[in-house]
């Protein structure tokens, strides 16, 4: 079933051609389908419209062929949203559940404060990937990188859990992003692939993995192995450092009298 109308029976998979449609049709073409009932949308020839998914709160799955803009899956609490190639930036900006799965990279900012669901991206993340990441309740974001990432990740995260694999880099070779964690005041990252000791942001200390740990990076990278047509068990093998925060309010005593 192919249309421009957002109108489906409920189990069928509606699919939209997006080739020249604006953002704010596109969005409000989805918002009138998911309100319909359809739980299974297919975006074809997306280019670049910003906000696809932004403030759908229901378990809508969407599959994205093309390059979707910023902020995908803004404010979003509760849809599946696959994407079958690159995202640019800001994915995951403040969402609260559900999934975004990335079968490429994802740009800069991507779980920008997300304080709940799953990221998941294959490839390389651009500059801050995880920044201001939180905690909210019960709720608590995820955010696993098959690869590696640029400077600033994990930058003021505040709760959550991000796991970077570096499953692209060649034996011996760093991780290329300078000031990891810099800020850091809650939540944990794992990180698999060599850093040096300059490129961690002073807030943060280094530990080895316990069982807990171990549980963490079990369920989340065979989730992402899972999503990716990856064998877990092989990248568990790989050594993973635990980075944690050193302070809970590491400049608090800056602004203190």
């Amino acid at each position: 079933m192919t249309s421009n109308s957002p109108r489906s029976k409920t189990g069928q998979v509606l699919k939209i051609d997006a080739t020249g449609i604006l953002y704010r049709e596109l969005n409000a073409q989805l918002r009138e389908a998911v309100t319909n009932g359809v739980r299974r949308i297919e975006l074809q020839n997306v280019y670049g419209q910003r906000y696809i998914g932004t403030n759908l709160n229901m378990p809508v799955e969407i599959d994205i062929f093309g390059t979707p803009g910023n902020d995908l899956g803004a404010f979003m609490d509760g849809p599946r949203i696959t994407v079958h190639g690159n995202a640019q930036d800001g994915c995951g900006n403040t969402m609260n559940s559900g999934e975004i799965i990335v079968h490429g990279h994802a740009g800069d900012i991507t779980g920008l404060a997300a304080r709940g669901g799953k990221i998941f991206v294959r490839e390389d993340v651009g500059y801050r990937a995880g920044i201001h990441m939180k905690e909210y309740g019960d709720k608590k974001p995820i955010l696993v990188i098959g690869g590696t990432a640029q400077d600033f990740v994990g930058e003021y995260m505040a709760g959550g859990v991000l796991i970077l694999l570096g499953l692209n880099l060649s034996e011996g070779q760093h991780h290329k992003a300078n000031f990891i964690a810099t800020g850091m005041h809650g939540g944990v990252m794992y990180l698999s692939g060599s850093v040096e000791k300059h490129q961690l942001g002073k807030e943060v200390g280094v530990t080895a993995l316990d069982e807990k740990d171990r549980r963490i990076l079990q369920q989340y990278v065979g989730e992402f192995a899972a999503h990716f047509g990856y064998d877990a068990a092989a990248i568990l093998k790989h050594e993973f450092s635990k980075l944690s925060p050193l302070w809970l309010r590491p400049y608090g005593r800056l602004y203190a009298y």
